[in-house]
């Protein structure tokens, strides 16, 4: 009989990239361990097809063509933050787990925002670069003191909660936006709360981005948002390139408004133009917030702990397409995590953020079982696409708690009209829903109080009113014009209020948008775009 030992012993390991030395040796205790470092492309498809993981960083593609040749590969780990460069649908499809080493470069990117936000105060590159060429121009680059200087974050999560204690220390007022970020971890940080960018935008001496890269968030800087920053403002970005438009940072920088800026991070790199490089006030460097040691340490060791614990039966708790669930477990629960994902990107998008405790609900056979990973799977649609890391039913919950959002689940049997229910509830928005036939599709059941009955699609529409007649009509007349084919509707009536829900196969104009919220007796009007769970 072969151990389990013996059986690890023959996993093949392969490391594309230069890993930490402590990484490679976890990977060898149990693995076969070979080094793939320097191999040409041409060479790596020739010989993938003996291993069972592959390491990567960075630089290694992990896409369709790669995947279809790994015929053996079971784990593809990630030695950083992100896996950008793997195909992970493809991988998913061939059931093939993907994990990364989420968190590893945290500090070093904080401490690299630090550095470029002290490196714009003190004019400290413009000055290096005349000295060493033998200019000594001391009045010339004068510069500031961050002490009561105000520091505005936009995207609140790990890194932007970690630059602002670095910035605390340096005796800054830190002010920040994050809608998904509970109102008592701003005061437990002493960090005054932004309701908006814009409030951002008006109050910030440095703007320091901490966004997640999401298709929203593409472009969030333009040139609307920067002119309506305060005069003399400087922006920093160790975050992600696409979330600024350089163009228009470049004019602002040259027309005086912005005193500078410090960048790392850029819409296609490696980079070696942009209108950026050599405009007075701003310091470049080329994706070093990650780059150092340390983090490399970390990532080195976290992806080979994920590794090990993906092929050992532990739990993956960085993996970004495969649930740390037993198949047994995921048979039972499996129909209800679309539906819970759903009502939680439902949700977030109603309430614009969270700002109260989640309250989560399941009724009927479904409360019988252990619901943890359902509540996950709410969570992990509130976060999805508003934190700076993928988000999944593995660390959904942690990234909730680190953002000090709360949330409280409730279990009964009993259920009046559906044999199984789930409700999501913050504040004053509340959503229910349950699945429905042999392919168990996601149904809501209920909308802020109101009894309704539609079936969750991509493009949907929630409208509140007054109850009086025409209201329908109207409506269809404008979303005929913008040539709006309507899937689904649904109507709910209470005390005189009613509450419309529609879905459409395709996104509703803006134009469209703004003549339905002008209509008269309209009382709250919500378009949502609920991404495939």
């Amino acid at each position: 009989m072969t151990s389990d030992s013996e059986q690890y012993r023959a996993i093949r390991v392969l490391i594309c990239e230069p890993l930490a030395e402590a990484g490679v040796e976890l990977l060898s205790q149990h693995f076969t361990v070979e080094s793939g470092v320097g191999w040409s492309r041409e060479e790596l498809l020739a010989r993938v097809a003996d291993f069972e993981v592959l390491i990567v960083r960075s630089a290694t593609k992990v896409n369709a063509e790669l995947i279809a040749a790994a015929t053996q590969l079971r784990v593809v780990g990630r030695a950083g933050t992100g896996v950008d460069n793997v195909d992970v649908d493809a991988a998913t499809r061939r059931g093939i787990i993907v994990c990364n080493a989420a968190g590893s470069n945290a500090l070093s990117a904080a401490e690299h925002t630090i550095a470029l936000l002290l490196a714009q105060a003190r004019n400290v590159a413009p000055a290096h670069a005349a000295l060493v060429e033998g200019r000594w121009e001391r009045s010339k680059f004068g510069g500031i003191e961050l002490d009561g200087k105000t520091l505005g974050i936009l995207g609140f999560g790990r890194i932007g909660q970690m630059v602002a204690e670095r910035a605390q220390g340096l005796g800054m007022r830190v002010l920040a936006y994050d809608p998904y970020v509970a109102e008592s971890r701003y005061r437990d940080m002493g960090v005054d709360h932004a309701p908006t960018p814009e409030d951002v935008y008006a109050n910030s001496d440095f703007i320091s981005l901490h966004l997640a890269s999401t298709p929203e968030t593409k472009g969030f800087i333009n040139a609307e948002a920067l002119a309506a920053m305060r005069p003399g403002a400087r922006l920093l970005n160790v975050a992600r390139g696409d979330l600024v438009v350089q163009d228009a940072l470049a004019d602002a920088i040259r027309s005086g408004h912005l005193a500078g800026a410090g960048i790392d991070v850029f819409p296609e790199e490696p980079c070696t133009e942009s209108p950026l490089f050599g405009l007075p006030g701003v310091v470049v460097t080329p994706h070093l917030g990650a780059s150092t040691a340390e983090a490399q340490d970390r990532a080195g060791v976290a992806v080979a702990e994920q590794v090990t614990a993906a092929l050992t039966g532990g739990v993956v708790t960085s993996a970004v397409n495969i649930p740390a669930v037993s198949a047994q477990a995921l048979e039972i629960i499996g129909p209800f995590l679309p539906l819970a994902q759903q009502l939680g990107q439902l949700v977030g998008q109603l309430a614009g953020g969270v700002s109260a405790p989640l309250r989560i609900e399941f009724e009927g056979e479904i409360a019988t079982l252990d619901t943890r990973m359902l509540s996950s799977a709410v969570i992990a649609g509130v976060l999805a696409g508003h934190v700076d890391q993928h988000v999944n039913m593995v660390n959904a919950a942690s990234l909730a708690e680190e953002r000090g959002i709360e949330w409280v689940e409730t279990a009964s049997q009993q259920t009046h009209d559906y044999r199984n229910m789930v409700t999501l509830s913050s504040g004053d928005i509340s959503v229910s829903g349950t699945t429905i036939g042999v392919s168990s599709r996601p149904r809501l059941t209920g909308l802020l109080g109101f009894e309704v009955e539609i079936e969750l699609d991509a493009h949907l529409a929630v409208f509140r009113y007054s109850d009086v007649p025409g209201v329908i009509g109207r409506v269809g007349s404008i979303l005929g014009e913008a040539g709006v084919n309507i899937a689904h509707m649904a109507v709910g009536r209470r005390d005189g209020d009613a509450l419309m829900a529609l879905t459409f196969d395709s996104p509703v104009p803006t134009i469209a948008q703004d003549q339905i919220r002008a209509l008269e007796g309209f009382d709250r009007v919500w378009f949502v775009n609920l991404p495939a769970a």
